[in-house]
């Protein structure tokens, strides 16, 4: 099943059973899955694969941005709103990666650039994202790097 044919039969579900925070969520995602189309490839188009778990990724980045300022700022019922928004968005992610799997991977690709030390970590991270195709967020796969670049 498609991405998109799973967030619309969500969207569905959601609007049965009354659950406006999945639905407002899934019609955010739906809407910033578009807008990325439509910049990317055109009006008629739809993101899939790596492309598409890069918006998911982005719009789970913001909620995490929110949910941490509204919890530094003692606003729980809207922190809560965000968890919520979170979960819901996290279920459109491939399985995540395992830290052991990380670090194997980590150590294959550096072995395999010949990286060294720091300065060679843009390269190791650029080889790291293609690989994990959106599998692995990026600041545990650049915490991973760094402990074995120094």
């Amino acid at each position: 099943m498609s991405l998109h044919t799973d967030i619309a039969d969500q969207m569905k579900e959601a609007m049965r059973s009354k659950d406006s925070i999945t639905l407002n969520t899934l019609r955010a995602l739906k809407s910033a899955l578009k807008y990325a189309a439509i910049e990317k490839l055109g009006a008629e188009r739809e993101l899939d694969g790596p492309d598409a778990i890069a918006v998911i990724r982005k719009q789970i980045k913001q909620r995490r941005d929110s949910l941490e300022s509204f919890q530094a700022n003692g606003r729980p019922e809207l922190a809560e709103k965000e968890q919520a928004e979170l979960s819901v968005l996290e279920r459109f992610l491939p399985a995540a990666l395992t830290e052991a799997e990380i670090d194997a991977l980590v150590t294959a690709v550096i072995a395999e650039t010949g990286a060294a030390g720091k300065a060679d970590m843009g390269k190791v991270m650029k080889a790291l994202q293609q690989r994990t195709e959106g599998r692995a967020d990026g600041r545990a796969l650049s915490q991973a790097v760094g402990k074995q670049l120094k």
